[in-house]
């Protein structure tokens, strides 16, 4: 889930993230620069070893696709 984050930088600093990365990219940009700094590597390494178990992937697929369509099929 991602959540929405309201930053206050210089018009200068602004400037050259928008120049050197366009205007779709500076969130990512920051994300990739912070994210060691705050997330500790033991939850990325669990995130990527549960990533790798295919039967636990497959499942999840399967119980989110059951949801979406309980929502089609509700009458309310």
């Amino acid at each position: 889930m991602q959540k929405k984050l309201t930053i206050t930088v210089s018009e200068e600093v602004y400037a050259g993230l928008y120049r050197h990365l366009g205007p779709r990219k500076i969130s990512s940009f920051i994300e990739h620069l912070v994210r060691p700094y705050v997330v500790s590597r033991e939850m990325d390494a669990a995130y990527a070893e549960m990533a790798r178990d295919q039967t636990r992937e497959r499942e999840a697929l399967e119980w989110a696709e059951g949801l979406a369509a309980d929502a089609v099929n509700d009458s309310r």
